[in-house]
């Protein structure tokens, strides 16, 4: 049965979080050296599945006292698991059945699980004196209150530009349609992607752009440049009392790079290459540009929309025709068409979803030929007045054995932002919101399939840089002429999209790859010039050195890092994540390149040794498993030109 949503209400998840912590801490309670990794277990799923359910309403829930609440919930839970690992008796315990025969006949994951829970412990300073063991556990806490607000003020924040009609040359009707009215007849371009990545990309009025997106790069900056300024200072703090250099080198110790020098030795075997191939992009867009404003350079609120403009001259790309073969529903059922044949699924819609909201649907996933759900998610993929801004996928429920020799079904959540269908108009995506629903459609799957005993190691709970490259791999289908004629069909005539349309696409796939892939160098430098220094560093300096790498000029009047909710919400000292999990996603689907894109047999052999095993070994021997042989970055540059 699936969760009841519908009754939720501000005091309901105060209560159920209390609940949940007071159901942890008996347990915790009850810890000594025999069953230490057992009990710690059991009370972490308590504290994750109240996250799954309380928290989680921060980021969906339409009623602003429900989104408080879990706000408030997850800072309090996130304290929680924060300070389990503070506590000297727990250690003690865990400490001694370490020391124990047990122990030492342990092997496979229940050895893997004691070796995580001894690491999770020495890294809360429990080799530290007293007071510097007290110490970190108030910088740890206020790091928790830091990204919390942050996250908040994100999510809550209300802007837009208001608009002539004058002004919205360039873009579709459905789109101007779309737009909410103010009382004087113009036109409210809000933040809101739907909104944002359309006006950049195709509106003519280049001053409206330059305007939108001052105000998008600036979002909750007053409030948020403070909390990342300390934030920063917070993390360098709790690094030197655990003895590293720095937050990065603590940070990465539990990742695939495992060190801030392997991750600069990925930026420089690429980034010259790309820098290059960027420059030759800029080279041509400022052509293209020049047409219009001669002897002028390209600003950042351009390269969008010349980009767009590019498309529709040199590959007859326009991205409103293209959306027309797109509508969301078929893009939905073209993804579950393909991902069950090669990974052997069937999904199933629930009537009765008892969500939090009308839109939101839930589907059951269950392997081909039988009854029996293995999992389920929600998809909730329209936006909401305070909804989370972007698209992510977030965990509900873990999948785990339970204590009767069963196992617990996982349940997930995609959250995303597309264009709302109307009364005359379905849901519409550009390609690339469409290449996003996949990706994102890639955790669900790692999360959903997953076949591991433990909570700790269940679904995408593996190496932080590894995490995003299943989804990597499901971008690649997108690019696919014989996929996307599977199910890409105009929303009006129903005809299947043009072979010379999808030719077209796939060719211009790559076109200004160079300036796309240093906007990300951009990004992880950025992150890194926060995290991977030993000492206080101005951020306006970093935000600013940092976007050199993009190629364009730097805008004075704004600070993007103060809205770049990475920051504080996980990827801080991993956003290079990004990159470094395309280099093995990209090696990965070389294996279906190499023998079908849609085989099923690679794509089982994908599910058993990368899918299903979640965090249960290291991702490098998932990675070994998958290939037959030792990763390599060959495909990634091919893709690139570089190799």
């Amino acid at each position: 049965m699936p969760l009841d949503f519908t009754s939720v209400t501000a005091s309901g998840i105060t209560e159920a979080t209390a609940d949940a912590i007071a159901e942890a801490d008996a347990l915790v309670a009850s810890i000594d050296a025999t069953n230490p990794v057992t009990v710690l277990e059991r009370a972490s799923t308590a504290i994750g599945d109240a996250g799954g359910s309380e928290a989680f309403m921060a980021r969906v829930h339409p009623d602003p006292e429900v989104r408080l609440a879990g706000v408030e919930a997850e800072e309090r839970l996130t304290k929680w698991a924060n300070d389990l690992t503070f506590r000297r008796p727990v250690y003690e315990a865990l400490a001694d059945h370490a020391g124990s025969d047990g122990a030492a006949a342990l092997e496979g994951t229940a050895r893997r699980l004691l070796d995580h829970w001894l690491r999770d412990f020495r890294r809360a300073g429990h080799e530290l004196e007293a007071d510097a063991r007290h110490e970190l556990q108030r910088l740890r806490i206020r790091l928790i209150e830091l990204e919390v607000a942050f996250g908040r003020n994100l999510d809550e924040w209300d802007d837009g530009l208001e608009l002539e009609w004058s002004q919205l040359d360039g873009l579709p009707q459905a789109y101007i349609d779309g737009l909410k009215a103010t009382d004087d007849g113009r036109f409210r371009v809000s933040m809101e992607y739907p909104d944002y990545v359309p006006f950049m990309q195709q509106a003519t009025d280049r001053e409206a752009r330059r305007q939108l997106q001052g105000k998008f790069w600036n979002r909750a900056v007053e409030a948020n440049w403070p909390l990342l300024e300390e934030a920063v200072r917070v993390r360098l703090a709790i690094a030197r009392l655990l003895g590293y250099p720095t937050w990065a080198h603590y940070a990465m110790e539990v990742k695939m790079a495992a060190d801030p020098a392997n991750v600069d030795a990925l930026y420089r075997s690429v980034v010259p290459g790309l820098t290059a191939k960027a420059q030759d992009d800029l080279a041509t867009l400022t052509e293209l540009h020049h047409e219009t404003y001669p002897g002028d350079r390209v600003e950042s609120w351009d390269w969008a929309y010349l980009d767009d403009q590019q498309r529709r001259s040199l590959h007859g790309i326009d991205q409103n025709e293209v959306a027309a073969y797109f509508p969301l529903e078929a893009v939905v059922a073209g993804m579950f068409d393909l991902t069950g044949e090669v990974f052997g699924l069937e999904y199933r819609k629930v009537v009765d979803t008892k969500a939090w909201h009308d839109d939101v649907a839930l589907y059951e996933i269950r392997n081909r030929g039988s009854e029996q759900p293995i999992a389920s998610f929600y998809a909730d993929l329209f936006p909401r007045e305070g909804k989370y801004g972007h698209a992510a996928a977030f965990a509900v429920r873990y999948g785990m054995a339970t204590e009767d020799g069963g196992y617990r079904r996982p349940t997930a959540a995609i959250v995303a932002n597309f264009t709302k269908p109307t009364a005359t108009a379905p849901s519409l995506l550009k390609h690339g919101e469409a290449v996003t629903l996949f990706h994102e459609f890639g955790h669900i799957l790692h999360f959903c399939l997953t076949m591991v005993a433990e909570a700790r190691f269940s679904g995408y709970d593996t190496e932080w840089d590894f995490v995003e490259a299943p989804s990597q791999i499901m971008e690649n289908w997108m690019w696919e002429p014989e996929i996307l004629e599977r199910f890409a069909r105009h929303h009006e005539a129903g005809e299947p999209i043009p072979s010379d349309l999808v030719a077209r696409l796939v060719a211009a796939r790559d076109l200004n790859i160079g300036l796309d892939k240093v906007r990300q160098v951009f990004l992880g430098k950025l992150d890194l010039g926060m995290h991977a220094v030993d000492h206080e560093v101005d951020l306006m300096e970093v935000y600013r050195e940092a976007y050199a790498h993009t190629q364009l000029p730097f805008r004075e009047d704004t600070f993007f890092a103060a809205s770049f909710g990475h920051l504080m919400g996980g990827y801080d000292a991993g956003y290079y994540g990004y990159l470094w999990a395309a280099v093995y996603g990209d090696d990965m689907f070389s294996e279906f390149e190499r023998v079908g894109i849609t085989s099923p047999e690679v794509g089982m052999r994908y599910r058993d040794e990368v899918l299903a095993t979640g965090g249960s070994r290291d991702a490098i021997d998932h990675l070994r498993a998958f290939l037959g042989r030792e990763p390599n970055s060959d495909a990634f540059l091919r893709r690139l030109g570089l190799g």
